[in-house]
């Protein structure tokens, strides 16, 4: 099977209605396209999704006893989640959006626009959401390691890294 690509990403959050300003303005900076986005009440979760870019963004709270706990990239479950940008320059264009925009909403720089070692070209921005959920956006030109005389896996190991995730 080839596959196609990842349908949607469902992420949990700890307070749903500042977790909405923060995706809502993410995602439509995106350009995607809002689906659901009710608040829930007592009987019935919130619900914030949005699609485009051939995927989705799903967001719910959590349980009410996890509703103090922070996300953090080495438990288990998700590390961090890598969008794809098409271009340098719409990397560094999110740069002075997130700054001007989602640090406000309890977003948090973690490395601003910077290559990288992982593929020819590799460009991109590292932040966290407001419950500490590491979000990446990236760029890789062409086809990246994919392209006609990478061999593949790659066998040594990457130099340099991104920063430990705060406790």
């Amino acid at each position: 099977m080839n596959l196609a690509g990842i349908a949607h990403i469902q992420l949990s959050v700890t307070d749903f209605a500042r977790s909405r300003e923060f995706y809502r303005a993410l995602c439509e900076h995106f350009e995607m396209h809002c689906q659901y986005d009710a608040p829930g009440n007592e009987t019935e979760r919130g619900i914030l999704y949005y699609i485009g870019g051939k995927t989705g963004l799903l967001i719910r709270p959590v349980n009410p006893e996890h509703a103090q706990a922070r996300h953090h990239q080495y438990q288990p479950g998700l590390h961090h989640l890598c969008f794809r940008a098409r271009s340098r320059e719409d990397i560094d264009g999110f740069h002075a959006f997130f700054a001007r925009t989602l640090a406000g909403l309890g977003g948090k720089l973690v490395q601003p626009p910077q290559e990288g070692p992982w593929a020819p070209g590799y460009y991109s921005i590292l932040f966290e959401d407001p419950d500490g959920i590491r979000l990446e956006i990236n760029h890789v030109p062409g086809k990246g390691n994919l392209a006609e005389g990478v061999t593949l896996p790659i066998r040594e190991r990457v130099p340099g890294g991104v920063p430990e995730q705060e406790s």
